[in-house]
């Protein structure tokens, strides 16, 4: 990709997830893109996410997508990043509604912007190539393609959407064929033997004024709401803010998945070999930690005797540290905060959100 071309790239950041399978750790007010998940993490994902593409964009041209009330939380993990980079949805109205908005500030500001859209709190190991994918995903974007990267599957996974693959466009592009939802077990293994499946990492490249045409051919609703945000922020940032409110709250929630890329037509796709997880669980917080000889992975001064394949996360504040100890336990899970301890098997953490509903209808609530 050209520099004249990435002079007008940017980055749009989805950080709106509540990150409910990762309870403890993560809370409403805490969400899991605000927490330093992954091997050696020093900075929360969101942190990451942004450090990760600083060679291609600078700071005033990424925006920060995420909730009202999340926005002094993401504010504090994102220190170096001016106020103009943050959006605050005054109501969570799922993907299409947030990355038109967030489309449309960019044009506003760049009328020729190239939008990049990425999730928050994925964990990427090879970020050098993962920034030459974006690159040609970008290109395409630059062409006048609505571009996805696909993430090449390592197993028959069920708890993801595919996309399946046509003719090679360009060296490392190719066209898309269709959206596919989250299969059963066979059409999942079905889909990977056939080699001509990605995995749909949620990320997505396109030009603002394409994007932005694309809705008011598919979602006049929320092209419309869009309208009405553009006329009001020229009356300055509280008309905007004022409504923004009265707009989202209108609307009804949809994917960009659904309301759009199932709509568009043609699109074009990257598939990628970067190391790529979207830390959905605690399960995948142990695949990616460093392990001992037995499998046991820990923090601080965790210890496992006679036992394998656990995961023991010390999670609390530095005065209130003591030391954690497992002894003859195999597959377990255990995290402890300051004010909450979960213990479960590794296989279950993927119900780790009922914990947090019957909490809701204990009337925990302040432990959510």
């Amino acid at each position: 990709m050209n520099q004249s071309a990435l002079d007008h790239v940017f980055a749009v950041v989805l950080a709106g997830g509540s990150g409910t399978r990762f309870w403890p750790a993560s809370r409403r007010a805490l969400p899991k893109q605000l927490l330093p998940l992954g091997p050696s993490a020093e900075l929360p994902l969101i942190g990451a996410t942004v450090k990760r593409i600083e060679p291609l964009v600078p700071h005033e041209r990424i925006l920060i997508a995420t909730g009202a009330e999340l926005l002094p939380a993401t504010r504090r993990a994102l220190p170096f990043l001016p106020e103009s980079s943050f959006l605050g949805e005054p109501f969570a109205r799922n993907t299409a509604p947030c990355i038109g908005w967030a489309a449309a500030v960019a044009r506003r500001r760049d009328p020729n912007a190239i939008v990049m859209v990425l999730p928050s709190d994925h964990h990427i190991t090879d970020e050098s190539r993962f920034r030459e994918v974006l690159g040609l995903a970008l290109d395409a974007a630059a062409r006048g393609a609505i571009a996805t990267v696909g993430i090449e599957p390592t197993r028959p996974d069920t708890g993801y959407g595919y996309i399946e693959l046509g003719a090679e466009l360009r060296p490392g592009v190719k066209q898309g064929a269709r959206f596919v939802e989250k299969p059963d077990r066979a059409r999942a293994e079905e889909y990977v033997a056939s080699g001509r499946y990605v995995w749909n990492g949620g990320m997505f490249f396109f030009r603002a004024e394409r994007l932005l045409g694309e809705i008011g051919r598919h979602l006049p609703e929320l092209a419309a709401g869009l309208a009405r945000i553009e006329e009001a922020a020229r009356g300055g940032a509280d008309h905007e803010r004022a409504e923004t409110a009265r707009v989202f709250e209108a609307l009804k929630g949809v994917s960009i998945d659904v309301g759009l890329m199932e709509k568009v037509g043609a699109f074009e796709v990257v598939p990628a070999s970067v190391g790529w997880s979207d830390l959905g669980s605690w399960e995948s917080a142990w695949e990616l930690a460093d392990k001992d000889a037995d499998g046991n992975a820990t923090n601080a001064d965790g210890l496992v005797l006679e036992g394998e394949r656990n995961l023991l996360l010390d999670l609390r504040s530095p005065g209130k540290k003591r030391v954690m100890v497992a002894l003859g336990v195999d597959d377990l899970c255990v995290v402890e905060t300051d004010d909450a301890l979960l213990v479960m098997k590794r296989e279950r953490a993927q119900h780790v959100r009922s914990i947090v509903e019957a909490l809701a209808q204990a009337g925990h609530h302040d432990k959510l």
